[in-house]
């Protein structure tokens, strides 16, 4: 049983009223933060399909060549495909505030004065990411991956399986380079120390190597392209935790 003087020693936190809000509340919450990322996706949408024959031209470049449709409506959707993609990208620093404001009300006080940081570096990062894989991986990729067709072989590359392939690429490495924001946070609030980071680095060089391994083009050449900067972001990522 304890003393009253261990009772003093406790901290006790204040419950504030969203804690209080029930289960339901919070779940109405999750719908309409998710409303909004949809409405936002869909003004995108409208406005990148008036401009998809551009995107177009502008993400057919890292291959350099022409592509081909194989059904009467495979242009149509893949206009409809590139105008999607483009939306997520234009979305993302909406996509991130809401997720932020979503688990804001359970942080702390000196933790949400990081909503803007957040969300800024957070963009800045997912941009660059999704730029690395456009100007860097995919031209080498590709380069490489069509070097083994030799004289014999034609490349007929589909432009369904193209738009496919380079959507997903892009939001995929974007994504991944969001990882010393989000070790930076997770130092804020005490899950991720330096030296757990230090102490799990075999770990983490195994699993970016995976992750590097499914979101490249099947070749160790652009699993290396992919997984070297990577390795840098887990250094960087120890250094501000």
């Amino acid at each position: 049983m304890e003393n009253r003087h261990d009772v003093k020693k406790r901290k006790i936190r204040k419950v504030t009223p969203e804690e209080k809000l029930p289960f339901t509340e919070h779940l109405e919450e999750l719908r309409w933060r998710l409303i909004i990322i949809i409405a936002t996706i869909t003004v995108w949408f409208g406005v990148c399909y008036t401009y998809s024959e551009d995107i177009m031209r502008f993400v057919q470049k890292p291959l350099n060549q022409k592509l081909i449709f194989i059904s009467p409506t495979e242009a149509f959707f893949v206009n409809l495909k590139v105008a999607f993609f483009v939306a997520i990208f234009l979305s993302f620093p909406v996509i991130i505030y809401q997720l932020w404001a979503f688990v804001a009300p359970g942080l702390l006080e000196k933790e949400k004065k990081y909503t803007l940081p957040f969300v800024i570096s957070a963009t800045v990062c997912f941009v660059i990411g999704a730029a690395f894989s456009y100007f860097i991986v995919l031209p080498v990729g590709t380069k490489f991956l069509l070097s083994f067709a030799g004289s014999e072989l034609k490349p007929m590359i589909s432009v369904n399986n193209y738009i496919s392939f380079v959507g997903r690429f892009m939001i995929g490495s974007g994504v991944i380079f969001e990882f010393p924001v989000v070790i930076f946070f997770l130092s804020k609030i005490g899950i991720a120390t330096p030296e757990f980071l230090s102490q799990k680095r075999g770990y983490a060089i195994l699993g970016i190597f995976i992750l590097s391994a499914v979101l490249t083009p099947p070749d160790i050449f652009t699993m290396f392209i992919m997984a070297i900067p990577l390795l840098a972001l887990y250094e960087i990522s120890i250094i501000i935790a």
